[in-house]
């Protein structure tokens, strides 16, 4: 049995999310801590008791999906699971950095800071109102690629994510993304529809986030991660830490090859994810895209307990 752990990406944001973990583990209410002290400001008091639009602030949220992670992984590392548990770690966007942090190249409080420059100047790079995203169900990746470059007309729109085998996601300009989903319904999509993002993610208008993200990475000292990080933008595994910092460069205007990055991890042997943190958004894209894959939710106390029960059973 081969395991990846696999970090979610923005969306899965609660309120409450992490607050369990931390009042059952001191080790994951220290990673809080961390991040706080990291910002200078009281994150963890929004994370657990602020109001759920302010934590959806794309500065907010991304941090604070980080320190979620973050808690549940110290908190399998308190009940004995190392890092080196599993063969891989990946993550959906912002997750990256929450796997290259559980991985130990990257400090909490690098990380942190790092997320909050990147949640900012992914928000600050377009005006609002002029980008868009859209999800596109029931197409195949190359059909959505086909449908977003007819739809650019002289504009941005790319296909942003590549999350499984039904679900594109295309971002750009927003009257290109607009002519996206009216071509995609064309074409024999199920549904295509407008999502509620702040900003149009992983395109090329993101280039003034790539640009920040470079000047903070330089800053930034990356090593080595404990076990392979399967990249984004590249759908299999790197350790080197020079290449890494430019592919978390690159990903802020490449695709998201979700996709492809499960399915290579399967080819490698691995045979269940656990996906640790908020929510269980990307157990559901790993079934759609390989459903040999057994896949575990690690967000909550209860959910270790099971977790640790079940190998204790041999299931």
């Amino acid at each position: 049995m081969s395991i990846a752990f696999i970090f979610p990406g923005q969306g899965a944001q609660t309120i409450g999310m992490g607050k369990e973990l931390a009042d059952a583990y001191p080790a994951a209410r220290a990673v809080f801590q961390e991040v706080d002290e990291a910002l200078g400001e009281s994150l963890s008091s929004l994370i657990w008791a602020g109001d759920i639009e302010t934590l959806t602030l794309t500065q907010n949220a991304q941090p604070a999906l980080m320190a979620t992670s973050m808690a549940a992984m110290r908190a399998l590392q308190a009940e004995g699971v190392d890092i080196t548990r599993a063969a891989f770690v990946a993550g959906h966007s912002l997750g990256e950095y929450s796997a290259l942090a559980a991985a130990g190249a990257i400090s909490v409080a690098d990380t942190a800071r790092a997320l909050r420059i990147r949640g900012s100047a992914m928000q600050a790079a377009v005006p609002v109102g002029v980008g868009a995203m859209a999800a596109l169900l029931g197409l195949d990746f190359d059909t959505a690629r086909a449908v977003a470059e007819e739809a650019a007309q002289g504009e941005v729109c790319q296909a942003a994510n590549d999350n499984d085998p039904g679900q594109v996601v295309v971002s750009g300009h927003k009257a290109a993304v607009e002519r996206a989903v009216e071509i995609a319904k064309g074409k024999g999509a199920k549904r295509a529809v407008l999502l509620p993002v702040s900003a149009p993610f992983h395109c090329a208008l993101m280039a003034p986030a790539a640009e920040a993200m470079q000047a903070a990475l330089a800053d930034i000292t990356v090593q080595a991660p404990a076990v392979p990080l399967v990249a984004n933008v590249r759908a299999h595994a790197v350790q080197d830490p020079a290449l890494i910092k430019d592919l978390l460069v690159q990903q802020v205007t490449g695709s998201v090859r979700w996709r492809e990055s499960v399915a290579w991890m399967a080819a490698q042997g691995v045979t269940e994810m656990w996906e640790i943190g908020a929510g269980k958004a990307l157990s559901g894209m790993v079934r759609r895209i390989e459903k040999s894959i057994s896949c575990h939710a690690v967000g909550a106390p209860d959910d270790i307990a099971k977790l640790l029960a079940d190998e204790t059973k041999g299931i």
